[in-house]
């Protein structure tokens, strides 16, 4: 007897335990009892008390020696007079009822025929209850499991034990589906199987749902494999602390992972950067928003290397960061192609404009000079004779005299190198809205003058920008602005004119003139530009006043 029974029969351990069934329930025979069923007797109490109570019978084998345990339940709702045992039989309906609502049930024989199946097990099987009764469950078999398993449940079933696990079944339409199940054996007073409840639970879309969460991984594990074999990869805290290194990062930085972890990435700082450059940078990330650029680290030999970075912000529940995942490749041999081919282009320039003020020159000096000469001859001839020819050749040595200034203007202007940036700007804009009807509001803000390199690519951004906005603006207005400002000069030129898609614009001359130009002085062009809200350029140049000065 455990507890709960020597309490029901108000019984202590030592009267219990060694004593026969009969004193306890006298009318019972155990040997008639059928296992599984319930049975009404009455039972006396150590006072000789009678109540009734259920009575049912498992057996089992243990050494070959078979054994009975009974269950017992009270029927306190009962008297002895009226042991009502109909209530009984309806609460075990409902049980039957609930049951058959909720889960897919079949009984079969102790052979594995089919004797009952309720109404949710034809309908997933969408077999009607006549195809399946007298059959066995391989009318459902999917042949996903192999025979080791079906034998292992059956072995386990036809021990008297409960089999539990998750079975793929196919249905009459040729559809599979999944099936959480649990056999349960219902023995005979020798303790054999006679037959078995399977009580089954569809889980068909939790398995899919498992499945597709496995592809997942498993997909995420060779995106890893294939971003650590390709890429420099690094993980660090929401404060930036390392907490993962792949091979890659290891080998292009020259540390141990060891010397990594922990750390931030400080210590492949190479200084080349500013502070603005990198609190620019964390405030991106720290806003939940993606990264890329360009980053020059250093190794711990002291050798440098250039990354093309992406840091992506992982967030959580909140929005907030918890970690970021780097992802780099080394750029270090197209950036100092890149670096060689900024010199070439640099030097191309240098050479452009010198030959242009040599040109320049040559024309002022030179072939303006003479058709002066020429021009003042011609002057001294008209006043010592008349004729129609001469006054043609006076007008037209004029003509080409201004021509000659022109170009020479185009090519260099003198007074940009004589008087200094400002003075050969103002100059341009008088004969540019003279030419070409188009009033330019001029503002300038400089304390000294600039470098000369930075004077003539100022000069060259400014001349063909408003050249474009004649072209193309179709405005009888622009403005131009530069200002000097901590380490930088600012030279925006704006219209509202027609403007354009950038996206669908390909970088003509023009624009390729003034991004090299900028380029080569180590500055940054910026246009903004949106179809008939006009167009403005803003360049910012390293502020390298004229040492001579």
């Amino acid at each position: 007897m455990n507890n709960k029974a020597l309490k029901l029969f108000e019984a202590d351990t030592a009267s219990g335990t060694g004593s026969h069934i009969k004193k306890w329930i006298p009318e019972t025979n155990i040997d008639v009892l059928e296992p599984g069923t319930f049975t009404q007797q009455f039972g006396v109490t150590t006072l000789g008390q009678r109540f009734p109570l259920f009575i049912r019978k498992n057996t089992f084998s243990i050494g070959g020696n078979n054994y009975s345990l009974l269950v017992l339940h009270p029927d306190n709702d009962s008297s002895i007079s009226n042991l009502e045992p109909q209530k009984v039989l309806n609460e075990l309906l409902d049980m039957k009822f609930a049951l058959d609502e909720s889960t897919i049930v079949a009984i079969t024989d102790q052979k594995g025929t089919i004797k009952y199946v309720n109404d949710k097990f034809c309908e997933i099987s969408k077999y009607s209850e006549e195809e399946l009764i007298g059959e066995d469950h391989r009318i459902i078999n999917s042949g996903y499991h192999s025979k080791e398993f079906m034998r292992d449940l059956w072995r386990t079933i036809a021990n008297g034990q409960v089999w539990r696990g998750e079975i793929k079944n196919k249905a009459k339409d040729g559809t599979h589906y999944w099936v959480d199940t649990t056999i349960v054996p219902f023995l005979n007073n020798k303790g054999k199987p006679y037959q078995y409840l399977a009580i089954r639970k569809e889980i068909t879309e939790f398995k899919r749902v498992v499945d597709e969460l496995e592809r997942s991984m498993q997909e995420l594990v060779d995106l890893k494999f294939a971003l650590d074999e390709s890429s420099i990869v690094a993980i660090t805290d929401e404060k930036g602390i390392i907490t993962y290194v792949n091979d890659q990062f290891c080998h292009i930085s020259k540390y141990k992972r060891e010397e990594l972890i922990g750390r931030t990435h400080s210590i492949i700082n190479s200084g080349y950067h500013s502070k603005e450059f990198f609190k620019a940078l964390w405030r991106t990330i720290g806003s939940g928003e993606v990264w890329k650029g360009e980053i020059r680290n250093k190794a711990k030999d002291g050798s440098y290397y250039w990354v093309d970075t992406t840091i992506v912000p992982f967030l959580n529940e909140k929005g907030k960061p918890y970690q970021y995942l780097a992802i780099r490749s080394e750029i270090t041999e197209r950036k100092r192609v890149e670096a060689e081919l900024q010199r070439a282009m640099t030097r191309i320039i240098e050479v452009q404009e010198e030959e242009r003020l040599r040109l320049s020159r040559d024309l002022h000096d030179g072939l303006g000079q003479n058709l002066y000469s020429h021009l003042i001859t011609i002057s001294r001839l008209s006043a010592e004779m008349e004729h129609p020819l001469i006054d043609q050749m006076r007008d037209e040595a004029t003509e080409l005299i201004e021509e000659v200034r022109d170009i020479s203007w185009e090519l260099r202007p003198s007074v940009l190198d004589d008087l200094g940036l400002v003075p050969a700007i103002r100059s341009f804009l008088n004969r540019y809205s003279d030419h070409y009807d188009i009033d330019v509001m001029f503002e300038c803000v400089l304390d000294q003058r600039l470098g000369p390199h930075e004077e003539i690519t100022i000069y060259r951004i400014i001349q063909e920008a408003l050249t474009n906005i004649w072209k193309y603006a179709k405005v009888d207005r622009a403005w131009v602005t530069i200002r000097e400002l901590d380490d930088v000069v600012r030279v925006m030129i704006e219209d509202q004119g027609r403007g354009f898609d950038k996206n669908q614009l390909s970088s003509g001359v023009g624009l390729f003139s003034m991004e090299e130009r900028t380029r080569s002085v180590g500055g940054e062009l910026e246009i903004i530009s949106s179809p008939e809200e006009g167009t403005k350029i803003i360049a910012e140049i390293p502020n390298k006043s004229d040492e001579s000065d």
